[in-house]
């Protein structure tokens, strides 16, 4: 069996909700957690999500996340990743966090200073009950879909982002003092129409790539499901250049006090038959439509890395919500894709029955916090 390009072989988890002092060694490309419900199969998730994005899945709150009466938090992971020549190198990365907030992040020994570099070293796609968000939750959930893409084939995107950032929040505080100076104003407005334009193009560049992609996903997933489509919407009037868009916009940005047009209400319609797929769709339909988009993402970013860059994907109880024939598609696809997968369930026959060969799993018994490797039967 290939090891993915980047793949976790050990992890190490200290503190980290209900599991104290967990070692897992001889990690491998499919590996199944199971147990009861609470044993703690969903913190070895976010354990790994941890290392990744220094942070959980399930919401912002460190506290939550760190073991009732410790101090802090731990995961210490070694990933294998191949070079530009194809040879293989071992990077640990390391990540505390503290009740206080406070994050310590290492690679490869090193203290690093921003999320950002941890991301591009372990990209991370999630499937939870939560997923649904994607399609029914608020646009900042899909910009952040849309982002993570772009982030790992546009080498300038992250830059770009953070200068808007900073731009938007210089020229929302100047609309908020009300009297200010036209030539001050115009700096920060001109400087965020250009950077606005190019985060834009970028987005646009990945999206017609995406696009495509997920539509084929979706016609070996769902067949039925052939009138599905994605739509891009860049946050203001496709018919204006930002900076145009922004000179309109200006009366309405200067009596409110914030900037209404741009890339940060960009947003992805998903569709079906011209509706909202979030309103038209079954649960176990959604379900497949949020795996489709996930799956084309990990595709395209091992095409655009050239097989040196791959997804980790983090799947938490995998066959709620679906049947038998989707959860076996939706593996079949996964075991052809050189990722890294970890995967939730109750009982280990859940997996083991729509896995196309069974012998690739890698099982662990999780039971009140602890876990041990299981013997494949």
């Amino acid at each position: 069996m290939s090891r993915p390009s980047v793949a976790l072989t050990q992890l190490q988890i200290t503190h980290v909700r209900n599991l104290q002092q967990v070692r897992l060694q001889g990690l491998q490309k499919v590996n199944v957690f199971f147990g009861p419900n609470g044993s703690g199969k969903t913190s070895v998730l976010e354990s790994i999500h941890l290392l990744g994005m220094a942070r959980s899945f399930r919401g912002n709150s460190v506290k939550s996340l760190i073991t009732h009466s410790a101090p802090s938090c731990t995961v210490y992971g070694l990933a294998t990743s191949a070079t530009a020549n194809l040879a293989r190198a071992t990077i640990p990365m390391g990540v505390q966090r503290y009740r206080s907030g406070e994050a310590q992040i290492k690679i490869g020994g090193r203290a690093v200073r921003t999320v950002a570099e941890l991301a591009s070293q372990l990209p991370l796609q999630v499937i939870t009950a939560d997923s649904f968000g994607l399609l029914t939750g608020p646009p900042g959930g899909r910009r952040q879909f849309l982002d993570w893409g772009v982030f790992h084939v546009e080498h300038q995107f992250f830059g770009q982002w953070q200068r808007f950032q900073r731009c938007i929040k210089q020229r929302n505080s100047l609309l908020r003092r009300g009297k200010i100076s036209d030539q001050e104003l115009g700096v920060w407005t001109r400087d965020l129409a250009q950077t606005g334009e190019t985060i834009n193009e970028y987005r646009k560049r990945y999206f017609q790539i995406l696009s495509p992609r997920f539509k084929e996903i979706m016609a070996k997933l769902a067949p039925s499901l052939d009138k599905l489509e994605l739509r891009y919407q860049q946050g203001w009037d496709r018919q204006q250049s930002y900076a145009q868009a922004l000179e309109q916009g200006y009366p309405a940005d200067s009596e409110q006090g914030y900037t209404h047009s741009g890339p940060q209400r960009a947003d992805i319609r998903v569709l079906s038959g011209g509706h909202l797929a979030s309103e038209t769709l079954s649960r176990g339909q959604q379900k497949l439509v949020v795996c489709g988009l996930k799956l084309a993402q990990g595709q395209l970013l091992s095409q655009q890395g050239g097989g040196r860059l791959n997804c980790t994907y983090l799947i938490d109880d995998l066959p709620s919500e679906l049947d038998h024939e989707h959860s076996s598609l939706v593996c079949e696809l996964l075991a052809s894709m050189d990722a890294q997968v970890f995967v939730t369930c109750i009982a280990e026959e859940e997996i083991r029955s729509v896995w196309p060969e069974a012998s690739e799993l890698t099982l662990f018994h999780v039971e009140q916090g602890s876990i041990r490797r299981h013997a494949a039967s």
